[in-house]
């Protein structure tokens, strides 16, 4: 008689809860996106009185907010990049050699603590505790969410490895896009009628949710290993992960890197300013229309996820899939950059390329990388992303640059930043084609459906031989018995 933790209930249970782990930080991350008004808004406005950022009587709009400059609101998505650059790294390592149940605890505690510091610091506008605060808790915040990421991609590699691999790692990004999707919807209505401070506290709750799933997912894992007799091995298998072991990382692993950072390099700086860019250059849109058209990116994301996971799994053929995502988002910024068209057209465009690429480049991981240091992998990958992403936030701070925390920024700056981004995009098609190129001098293993792969992949073709000496015959058997990425 089958086990539980055999049945596929089972696993999709583990599924479900690990979804959950990101759910609140995913809604807490682009909260500023939305509310950059409010973020950059005056300390205070004439006549003290303030409806939906308008002052009645007045032909002036005023935003009451926390006074930030660009400067200041695109640097709290910067030292969130930049702090997972430097943490993923490590927390990959640690992940790798302490186990699962070790990282998701520790890494959903530091969303909590990060949201609420942030929330805390939005208490003191106007005095010199507001910047420190809010990136102090962003830096937590940061070093947390990435981190934690991680782990949920290790979990759900491991038990979906073999089976259906982009189908779990798409219902994954769907359920943390949902996060992103209510928070577009929600937090500028949310604002309106409670404030910015009540605001970051109710994303802080979310990220507790995050939390309690944590506790649960845990558990399930510790049962279902225990059931498939692997606990003892994988823990055995832990103890020998060594950080030499990345040397071992092979090109094809650094140039699906390289992919996935140019390509995020265009997604995330351009949500993060594209409410405000949205109202400076098409005429007649309200804070929360704007709103609405940037959140449409993760809308088609959180629609289209689970089924472009099926696809994938079914037809295979991932990097293809990557080269194709970098070279229809070209489109999109050449849209943004030198016409009118409406928006909702490009960030709907942007949001099918984002999920397409999502499904075909990360679940491209665990397929070129050692098993046992999956871990690891992941978090040089996020590393890797995250310092793209923190310079480009710089660089799109830079370009659009004014020390006037309320000035409507020129057309022409909006621009350079498309431009911006549209380098990212062909530097993306640049790297996705070599990865093309040397996945098929090695045997093609990112473009062959899931199944197929298991079947007919040598069993060490040559940027997958064990890390570990005397591993052989140790991963031969664990690749029998069950997909043996350490979850404990």
């Amino acid at each position: 008689m089958a086990k539980p933790a055999e049945k596929a209930f089972y696993r999709f249970l583990v599924l479900f809860f690990n979804c959950l782990l990101t759910f609140g930080s995913y809604f807490c991350f682009d909260i500023p996106s939305v509310l950059q008004e409010q973020f950059q808004g005056n300390l205070t406005c004439p006549n003290s009185t303030v409806v939906n950022g308008t002052v009645p009587n007045t032909t002036a709009e005023c935003v009451e907010g926390l006074g930030m400059t660009p400067q200041e609101y695109n640097l709290l998505y910067a030292i969130y990049a930049w702090t997972n650059a430097l943490v993923v790294i490590m927390a990959g390592f640690l992940i790798d050699k302490l186990g699962n149940r070790f990282g998701v605890f520790l890494f959903s505690f530091l969303t909590v603590l990060g949201s609420a510091i942030f929330a805390l610091g939005s208490h003191f506008k106007g005095t010199g505790y507001l910047l420190p605060l809010m990136l102090t808790g962003r830096l937590l915040f940061g070093s947390g969410n990435g981190s934690l990421t991680i782990v949920q991609n290790r979990i759900t590699a491991f038990w979906f490895k073999g089976k259906e691999l982009a189908l779990a790692f798409g219902l994954t990004l769907a359920f943390s896009r949902l996060g992103s999707v209510l928070n577009f919807f929600f937090t500028q209505r949310f604002e309106a009628h409670f404030g910015i401070q009540w605001t970051l506290w109710g994303g802080t709750i979310l990220c507790v949710v995050g939390f309690l799933a944590a506790i649960t997912v845990s558990a399930l894992d510790k049962v279902g290993m225990k059931q498939l007799g692997l606990d003892g091995a994988i823990q055995e298998e832990s103890r020998k992960v060594r950080v030499q072991d990345v040397r071992h990382l092979s090109l094809r692993y650094w140039l699906l890197v390289l992919t996935i950072m140019f390509f995020y390099n265009g997604i995330f700086p351009f949500i993060a300013d594209a409410s405000k860019f949205i109202q400076d250059k098409y005429s007649g849109y309200s804070q929360k229309e704007a709103a609405y058209i940037a959140g449409a990116v993760y809308d088609s994301s959180l629609v289209l996820s689970a089924t472009v996971g099926i696809l994938i799994d079914y037809v295979g053929l991932r990097g293809v899939f990557a080269v194709a995502c970098a070279v229809l988002t070209l489109p999109v910024f050449a849209l943004l950059a030198f016409t009118f068209v409406p928006p909702l057209v490009s960030t709907i465009w942007l949001g099918v390329t984002y999920s397409f690429a999502a499904a075909s480049m990360w679940p491209s991981i665990p397929l070129v990388v050692p098993q046992a240091t999956l871990g690891t992998a992941m978090g040089l990958t996020t590393s890797v992303q995250m310092i793209g992403i923190g310079i480009s936030n710089l660089i799109v701070g830079q370009i659009l640059g004014t020390k006037s925390s309320d000035a409507k920024i020129p057309l022409w700056r909006w621009q350079r930043m498309m431009i911006f981004m549209l380098a990212n995009t062909i530097s993306c098609i640049i790297t996705s084609v070599l990865l093309n190129v040397i996945d098929h001098r090695q045997g093609g293993t990112l473009n062959k459906t899931t199944k197929r792969s298991a079947v007919q992949q040598p069993p060490a073709p040559p940027d997958r031989d064990p890390l570990l000496e005397g591993e052989e015959g140790q991963e031969e058997e664990a690749s029998v018995r069950s997909p043996s990425i350490n979850s404990s």
